[in-house]
């Protein structure tokens, strides 16, 4: 089943309808389903669809042409040699279309270019020369995104400014994650999300028809299971040292979000710590978030922002399966699910509902759903000065958090949000926190409180709600609902 990536397909629908050649590079993350987008954008078209292997470069080259030669390309050409790459390369011209691209798709070129450094620079000329000025499309895709970033899009490398499109491709978004459980509860679904986040590869190991508690006991914390191993994995496959980043990823899981607490809990050298960070930030593991209301030049500190784990598989592995591989390698998964995943599940799914609740936010103001147009949107977190009659002593300073803070392009509308994912109903006592907290905002902007509930709210905040223009409460069920409409 195909699910969702409608953006992705008509960047790749455009692009082959457009009169030039086109030379697109296609890269992200391991699992986010390039593949399977390329070979639903395939469907009905003239086409080589080549899948490098980690060969031999001779290898290469044979498996090369032997699939264009599949493909309904004439391999009258080639028979008394096996071609150079040049030669190659120039077999796509020979494909039998009806007017239509030539279109060749190289899977993980990143292989192709391991048995070959040279390729980049034949492409390059081949691209000038020849194929750039015909009716042809090539697709470069990979997985190794410091490979595609540093040695195919950076300045330096003869690919350099050929690319016709660059995308880099990320996780299904929540709408579409959630259509992969149509029968699920509204609570079900969104927590399904939050274990498995939107890679399709994680989505679809767990069963639509299987409860949620049956899906993650057999599907996650049983040994044996293909995610039980997944992280690992994908942490050998793409870094040196796992074991360090293990160590750094269930830091962060567990709470510390800056870079000293980082440092000081997972005892990583120092010096290593921001470096180890960044790869985990361009592998699209982890993420560094900033206030809303920070300006820009902070961005360059290394030392600002806080750190969490973005992918929501990861986040749960290692809050919940690697400190327990002891018991789960013994068998123990159903009583790791019991006695350590169902007490904590609300906590945990805390963040990602927040994160949900924002994007609702930024989806609803494209669709006109707010006076105003939202143009920043984040979290704020910062110190909140309390008086001495609410401190019950001298006046003092506490850490303090707004969940969701949106701003229109002026800066005179604001929308502050509050998002409780808990068993128990919001209520009144809920928006005075929320309102409290207003002390960071300029007294001349207008304000509309936002709250954001699992669990519905009480009779009175409802109430409230009707009377009070500037009060909107959103259920789980209006997120999930508004997700599941065709837009």
């Amino acid at each position: 089943m195909f699910v969702g990536r409608a953006r992705e397909i008509k960047f790749f629908e455009d692009r082959y309808k457009a009169r030039e050649g086109q030379l697109i590079v296609l890269y992200g993350r391991r699992r986010v389903g390039k593949t399977e987008l390329l070979y639903k954008f395939c469907e009905g078209k003239p086409h080589v669809f080549y899948s490098c292997r980690e060969l031999a470069d001779s290898s290469q080259i044979e498996a090369f042409t032997e699939r264009m030669s599949r493909s309904g390309v004439s391999s009258e050409k080639h028979r008394n040699a096996i071609p150079d790459w040049e030669a190659a390369f120039k077999m796509i011209l020979d494909l039998p279309t009806s007017g239509e691209k030539k279109l060749l798709i190289i899977d993980e070129f990143q292989y192709m270019c391991k048995s070959n450094p040279s390729i980049p620079s034949i492409l390059q000329i081949l691209w000038d020369e020849l194929l750039g000025k015909r009716n042809v499309m090539i697709v470069l895709c990979g997985s190794a995104m410091g490979f595609i970033e540093n040695s195919v899009l950076s300045e330096k490398n003869p690919l350099y400014g050929r690319a016709t499109g660059i995308y880099k491709m990320t996780e299904l978004p929540f709408d579409d994650a959630i259509k992969f459980f149509p029968n699920y509860s509204d609570e079900d679904k969104f927590l399904a999300y939050a274990v498995l986040g939107g890679i399709p590869h994680y989505l679809r190991q767990f069963d639509p028809e299987r409860t949620l508690r049956e899906n993650i006991i057999a599907n996650v914390l049983e040994k044996g299971c293909i995610l039980y191993n997944e992280v690992e994995f994908l942490m050998r496959q793409e870094l040196r040292e796992p074991a360090l980043y293990n160590t750094l990823l269930e830091t962060i899981a567990f709470g510390s979000t800056q870079l000293g607490e980082i440092h000081t809990k997972s005892q990583v050298d120092k010096s290593k710590v921001s470096v180890y960070i960044k790869n985990l930030v361009d592998l699209q593991i982890l993420e560094r978030e900033f206030s809303v209301f920070e300006s820009g030049k902070r961005y360059s500190s290394s030392t600002r922002g806080l750190y969490r784990v973005t992918d929501n598989y990861f986040r749960f592995w290692f809050s919940f399966v690697f400190p327990n591989l002891s018991d789960l390698e013994s068998g123990g998964a159903e009583d790791v699910f019991t006695f350590v995943v169902q007490p904590y599940m609300n906590s945990f799914a805390s963040p990602v509902f927040e994160k949900v609740c924002r994007e609702y936010i930024r989806r609803k103001s494209r669709d006109n759903g707010f006076p105003f147009r939202v143009s920043k949107l984040g979290r704020w977190w910062g110190k909140q000065t309390v008086s001495a009659a609410e401190s019950g002593g001298r006046t003092t300073s506490v850490a303090s958090e707004i969940d969701i803070v949106a701003i229109d392009d002026q800066s005179k509308n604001y929308i502050l949000g509050e998002c409780k994912f808990r068993n128990s109903e919001m209520d009144t006592a809920d928006l005075t926190r929320l309102k409290g907290k207003a002390f960071s905002v300029d007294a001349s902007v207008s304000i509309i409180y936002a709250l954001f509930s699992k669990s519905g709210f009480t009779e009175a905040l409802i109430k409230k709600s009707l009377q009070e223009k500037d009060l909107l409460l959103f259920s789980l069920g209006d997120i999930v609902g508004f997700a599941q409409t065709e837009r």
